[in-house]
């Protein structure tokens, strides 16, 4: 079985580390995972809890992408030791959406000192009901010379813990599929 994991990056800046780092665990991931990264967080309207009846498109593509996913791989910056605002508000859209209701979370953190976020984020998907995975979740430190997908394919240590956690994320979804668990698809 291949699982389907869904990648956000939580920065819109072309030169974004964060998403170079979802664009290198697509090219690293084993073959029991596909990651495909979301390319419409920048699309999506600032959170209005007046839409959900009827939200508009950019969010029912997220809420689509989300509920074919096996599980989630958030990779996002630290702004002013919060959440980074496109991050923040894709959340904010998913908060009531029963597809996150037990999803797995891969959480790569790119930058040691970026733990204000790295905190927030834990907190806001706990509240949402999804499942962080410790094994999938690593804090890296990129910044300086590994700053592109290549960079960070190219260093053996950097990619190493890249596929170290996409292996952790594998084994926890094989164990939630194993004979006679049950695994919500959506």
């Amino acid at each position: 079985m291949t699982f389907e994991v869904l990648a956000l990056a939580g920065s819109l800046r072309a030169a974004s580390i964060n998403a170079a780092l979802c664009r290198a665990a697509v090219r690293l991931a084993p073959g029991g995972l596909r990651v495909t990264v979301f390319p419409g967080l920048g699309d999506l309207p600032l959170f209005n809890p007046d839409l959900e009846a009827d939200p508009p498109w950019p969010v029912q593509a997220l809420r689509a992408a989300v509920a074919r996913a096996h599980a989630l791989l958030i990779a996002s910056p630290e702004y002013a030791h919060g959440i980074a605002g496109p991050m923040k508000n894709a959340l904010d859209w998913l908060v009531s959406f029963e597809g996150t209701v037990g999803k797995p979370v891969a959480l790569f953190n790119a930058s040691p000192r970026a733990r204000h976020a790295d905190e927030a984020l834990r907190e806001v998907l706990q509240t949402m009901s999804a499942t962080v995975v410790p094994s999938a979740s690593p804090t890296l430190a990129l910044l300086g010379a590994c700053t592109t997908e290549e960079a960070m394919l190219a260093d053996p240590g950097v990619s190493r813990a890249i596929r170290s956690a996409l292996d952790g994320l594998e084994t926890h979804l094989a164990g939630d599929t194993a004979p006679g668990a049950s695994f919500p698809l959506g």
